[in-house]
């Protein structure tokens, strides 16, 4: 019973694994991976700027033609576009290249924002129609949100917790030095007399 069964699985792996091999070997395109990231900051103002920036990566072996990208995702009634634009192109991207792209966006209104992936079109030489990749989406913004103030002195309090301990034996032992190294005020004078 267990010969079968055994026998059965490999001949499935193997035809699997032979599958994989004949999609992989047919058809040689570019393969296009995007990340778009977005970040906050707060202005002394009160305002809050969208720092946007979207990574294009060909992991293909063929050159993609006519690349786009363009980021319509974030509405105009709650985010104006500072400096950039939510859209470019490109002539081309090699096969292992790169492209980078990044945009300012300044906050109008207070919310939860979950933007969509950005779309990016290609062209291949071996195909009319136009293909299309989207970026991997933000993480959700919580835009002009209350937060606590920044704590100037945030640094001292980790310094302190961390390496306290080893900081008062450094100033006791500092203080016992300072101490026994200087004449006290009394003895000198007392010395100071006897000279008279």
């Amino acid at each position: 019973m267990a010969k079968p069964i055994s026998q059965s699985l490999i001949c499935g792996l193997l035809a699997l694994f032979m599958v994989s091999l004949a999609l992989g070997a047919s058809d040689d395109v570019p393969f296009i991976v995007a990340h778009k990231k977005a970040s906050l900051t707060r202005l002394k103002s009160g305002s809050e700027r969208v720092s946007v920036s979207i990574d294009i990566y060909n992991q293909g072996s063929l050159t993609a033609y006519d690349v786009s990208l363009n980021d319509d995702s974030w509405p105009q009634e709650i985010f104006d576009v500072v400096s950039g634009n939510i859209s470019k192109s490109w002539e081309r991207l090699d096969a292992g290249g790169i492209l980078s792209h990044s945009f300012e966006l300044e906050a109008k209104a207070k919310g939860l924002f979950n933007g969509a992936p950005a779309v990016i079109t290609f062209r291949i030489p071996t195909k009319a129609a136009l293909q299309e990749a989207y970026s991997t989406p933000i993480i959700p913004l919580d835009v002009l949100a209350d937060r606590p103030p920044e704590k100037k002195f945030e640094w001292v309090k980790r310094l302190l917790a961390k390496y306290g301990s080893l900081i008062s034996v450094i100033t006791i032992v500092v203080l016992f030095v300072y101490l026994v190294a200087t004449p006290s005020k009394s003895g000198a004078a007392k010395g100071s007399k006897k000279k008279r």
